[in-house]
């Protein structure tokens, strides 16, 4: 069967820019990764048909001997004297696995971790698998005392009926002819020698000749786990919990992915907190802001402490309560708890109540109301100062 025009395969015009190459094959090769078509071998033979067309024209040289000679450049046919390339080479060498794939698949591939230590490859040169994110909300509570959870996580796990490989039970990979296991090919080009993944096993090595009925070669399904997670005390919001290994399963027997848990502490009704030190607002009456008194004040724990009110307390003043904050994650150390009192004017005042108020207040000097009194007389000063 004769070959398709590159040009035609990446849907670029000749003239194209080496950008504009770029651009195009990825916008095909999004369409037609196998990862997106499992089992469409239509799709497949396409892919590696697009893979071959701009593994020739992203090179300049290959290029220029491809638009001079077409397809006859690679087979021998245009010669060496000619500008031909070596026999040996083949237009049909794929890059799927280099770093423009680090860019495009991530999503499907491993991707989301940072560059390529997100695909790593084993030995046998299997995919590693992609990390996941799960996101989980904790009370205060539990953030002071740290707890044990279960989460249920739907992920790739590796296939129970291949254990991983992708071949059919009782068959195994067997070894790439075309790289002869080394998952790379060599070819001459003039004075150089080009090293490109291997087409056929896409860097494996190894091939499959009988894909697993239950996974369709990948080695992985899809299946929802149940995990076991350890919440240490102190944790804030934004923490981040890795759990290794426990990600994606990797394609064909390759290492699994990471799980990363990020934790988000809902607000409290009562308590505010800053790093490990606690902040609560506690009403007091205004004669016990004015006479003083004991209260009663709540610990994140669900203990009780007496708080000694003195006279003449007003609004903003705050107490400190040694180590009653928060534990230090990963620390023994533990922060404060401060309180902050509020004097709360009397509302819904009966006559009788409004009448002894006024008596009150009748009765009241400069003495008794320091900070209004110093305040109306720097007004007046200040208004002094325009007349005069």
């Amino acid at each position: 069967m004769a070959k398709r025009d590159f040009y035609e395969v990446l849907g670029a015009a000749r003239n194209a820019s080496a950008d504009e190459l770029k651009k195009a094959y990825r916008s095909r090769a999004k369409e037609l990764h196998p990862d997106r078509n499992p089992g469409d071998a239509e799709a497949e033979h396409k892919f590696k048909e697009l893979n071959e067309a701009y593994d020739v024209l992203k090179d300049e040289q290959s290029r220029a001997a491809y638009d001079q000679f077409g397809h006859a450049a690679f087979d021998g046919s245009a010669g060496r004297g000619a500008g031909g390339f070596n026999p040996g080479f083949s237009g049909d060498f794929s890059s799927s696995m280099s770093d423009i794939f680090d860019d495009l698949f991530g999503e499907f591939m491993g991707g989301g971790r940072g560059g390529r230590r997100g695909r790593g490859r084993g030995d046998s040169g299997a995919a590693r698998g992609q990390d996941l994110r799960y996101n989980m909300e904790i009370d205060l509570e539990e953030a002071y005392e740290g707890k044990k959870a279960q989460i249920r996580v739907p992920s790739s796990v590796a296939c129970d009926t291949c254990y991983g490989s992708g071949a059919e039970p009782g068959s195994q990979p067997v070894t790439c002819t075309t790289c002869s296991g080394a998952g790379k090919v060599r070819a001459s080009q003039g004075f150089f020698t080009i090293e490109r993944t291997c087409p056929t096993c896409h860097g494996r090595g190894q091939v499959i000749e009988k894909p697993c009925k239950t996974c369709h070669g990948a080695g992985r399904v899809e299946r929802e786990r149940t995990l076991s997670v350890n919440i240490p005390a102190g944790v804030e919001d934004g923490t981040r919990i890795r759990l290794g290994g426990e990600g994606e399963a990797g394609l064909r027997g390759g290492p699994a992915g990471d799980l990363y848990i990020f934790l988000s502490v809902r607000p409290h009704p009562i308590f505010q907190r800053d790093g490990a030190d606690l902040f609560c607002r506690v009403p007091i009456s205004m004669t016990s802001a004015a006479l003083g008194g004991e209260i009663e004040v709540p610990t994140l724990n669900g203990k009780r402490v007496k708080l000694k009110i003195p006279e003449g307390s007003q609004t903003g003043k705050q107490f400190r309560l040694k180590d009653k904050g928060m534990p230090v994650l990963n620390s023994r150390e533990i922060g404060d708890l401060y309180i902050q009192t509020t004097v709360e004017t009397p509302v819904h005042l009966t006559k009788k109540q409004k009448e002894l108020l006024r008596q009150f207040d009748e009765a009241s000097n400069a003495q008794n109301n320091p900070e209004s009194t110093g305040f109306f007389a720097r007004v007046k000063d200040f208004w002094d100062g325009f007349q005069g």
